[in-house]
This record gives C-alpha cells, structure tokens and sequence, in this order.
C-alpha cells in the first residue's frame, strides 16, 4: 500500500481508488490476456507481497511481468529509485503516481501498490489488492504452470473468507492500528487485538501445518506477509512489543516453514522492508535511522513442523526458482550451519 493516513485517533485505512477486475468471462472492461499487464509492487510492502506470492506459487511470471519500486517514496508515491536512471525499465515512469493520472486525470486518492498497470497505454488497471489475489487465481487459470495450487479450494472458502478476515482486521491491519494511532486508547486497544489474534492462531496451527485444511491457501499467504516482517519492523517500528515472532514458538515455526517453501521466502528483501518502514513514516521515526538488526539469519533454521502431515501443494508441485530478475539477496547462514 502506500502511506496510511487517518484523521482521528484510531488508525483508519483510506480506500482504493481502482477498484476494477480483470476477468475471463467477460465480466469486467479489462480480459485476462497474456503479456498485457504489469504488476507494479514493492519488496516493502505486505500488500503487494501478497500478489506477488500468489503469481509466483501460480507459475503467471511469463504472463504478467513484474516491476519493483524502491522501498523509498514520500508525498509524489513509489517511485522506481532502485531501477537504472530510476524509472521502471519496462513502463518508463519515475513515479507510480504516473500510471494513476494517466487511467485518471487529476487523480486524488492513494497511490498504492500493489497496481496493475495496462503496458501500451500506462494506465493503471487495478489496485484492488484482495481481487486480484481472488482472480489470478481463478480467472487466470489457462495460464498457470503444471502443479500450480488451488489457493481458494471451493470446499473450504467459506472458511479461509472468515479466518482471512480475522487475520487482515487483527494482525494485517492491526500493525498498522498500532504503529499509527494517534492516542494511547486506540494504540492499546489495536495492541490487545493483534496479540489475541495471534495467540488464538497459534493455539490452531499448534495442531495443523496450515490454517485451513491441509494445503496452502490464500489464507495463509495473508498471514505471513505480516509474520515476515513482525520481528524487522512491527515489533519496534510500530510498538508491537509484548513478545518478537521468535519468542512464539508456534508462529515462528509456522513461519519459518513457510520461509522456506518456494514462492515464499525468495519474495523478502529484509534489508529493503527495513529500510521503507523507518525511512519513509517520518511521523514515527522522525531521525530516519534504519535499525541494524535483527539477525535474520533464523529464518533458515529447521521448523519441525513436517511432523504434522499437510501436502504444501496439494496434488501439485512446488513452483521452479524465480526469474534471474526477480531473486532478491540469499540470507545469511545460521551460525551453527557448516
């Protein structure tokens, strides 16, 4: 997403501002259709984390390209500072802000990502990020890879519909309630809401490996994008400070197998989640510094949580390496690893 912003105590995240759909049926001014689409993210953000697991487990990365801002940006949106002569390679814009005004003039709402933008004519299609979870993973089907996993299963949606919208009010959000509330009611209210919310998840994946059923689902993609970055940013950026995602042990495990599922872990720049979190909220961070630590080098650590069965893809396979492009910077090792 972008910067939140709220007016009153308690944090309140802005809505979307494109909030389209990109269907096979017809249903919606835009089709599916192979190497039309860009999708912009940022290695930052949890929101645009998300898609990008979601296209990665699916296997669309030879269909939709993917552009990275820099986890940098300020009151004009993301820009692409990291890209050589800092505009994205493929759309030639410096600022994401670009790509809005052009499917909108004089656009005034949030420039987020995630964003898909529509390459031949710049235009921003979508930024409705929980649509578009939803429709590449169900409107995209003729072109996902062999062994690609059905993260909505139909036979469990109306459970992963109730857990994902504990998990996006709670936690997901519930950072953000926390890191940006503006008095201290609202701030321990978010505080005692998050922690409820995950010490209730970890009394139910104590005994199952996923959250709903016995594979990955969407489900689970929401929950770790925050777990990825709890103990790196939430934990100290945004006061969420009873205990580090290391110090429970259910969520940690959890999380760690997940890290070291392909399509999971090979999407997280640390380093680049660190530097948008107490670079860019100045509101929170006023000096800017970027902390040096945490050791991240746990995340690589064996989980055990193979003991509880699950089949992470169901009957499918998991996903080949990301494009050569794509990788992000490999951890370091633990300290007891040879």
């Amino acid at each position: 997403m972008g910067a939140p912003q709220s007016s009153t105590d308690e944090f309140v995240r802005e809505p979307l501002g494109v909030q389209e759909r990109i269907t096979a049926d017809g249903s919606s001014p835009w089709p599916v259709e192979a190497n039309r689409y860009r999708l912009i993210a940022a290695r930052a953000c949890p929101w645009a984390n998300r898609v990008v697991i979601v296209r990665r487990l699916l296997g669309l990365e030879p269909v939709i390209s993917l552009g990275i801002a820099g986890p940098l940006h300020d009151e004009r949106s993301w820009r692409f500072h990291n890209d050589p002569g800092g505009v994205d390679p493929v759309l030639g814009i410096e600022w994401l802000r670009e790509a809005y005004e052009n499917a909108i003039p004089g656009y005034d709402k949030g420039v987020t990502v995630p964003a898909v933008v529509e390459v031949s004519s710049g235009k921003v299609v979508t930024n409705a990020y929980q649509d578009l979870e939803f429709d590449l993973a169900t409107q995209w089907t003729a072109h996902h890879r062999e062994g690609a996993p059905d993260l909505f299963p139909a036979e469990h949606r109306d459970e992963i519909a109730e857990v994902s919208d504990q998990v996006f009010h709670d936690v997901n959000n519930g950072v953000y309630k926390c890191g940006f509330a503006k008095a201290q009611q609202a701030y321990e209210k978010a505080y005692d809401a998050l922690f409820a919310r995950l010490d209730a998840l970890s009394e139910r994946l104590a005994g199952q490996r996923y959250l709903v059923g016995d594979t990955i689902t969407e489900a689970d993609v929401r929950l770790w994008v925050t777990l990825a970055r709890f103990d790196a940013a939430y934990h100290g950026h945004f006061k969420c400070n009873r205990s580090t995602l290391a110090a429970m042990p259910v969520l940690w495990a959890y999380a760690r197998d997940l890290f070291q599922t392909p399509g999971f872990g090979d999407t997280i720049d640390f380093e680049q989640i660190k530097q948008h979190y107490y670079g860019v909220h100045a509101e929170v961070n006023p000096t800017g510094i970027v902390p040096k630590g945490p050791d991240v080098s746990g995340w690589l650590t064996p989980h055990g949580r193979e003991r509880l069965g699950g089949r992470p893809f169901g009957d499918g396979a998991p996903p080949g390496p990301p494009p050569e492009s794509e990788r992000v910077p490999p951890l370091p090792k633990p300290a007891d690893s040879p």
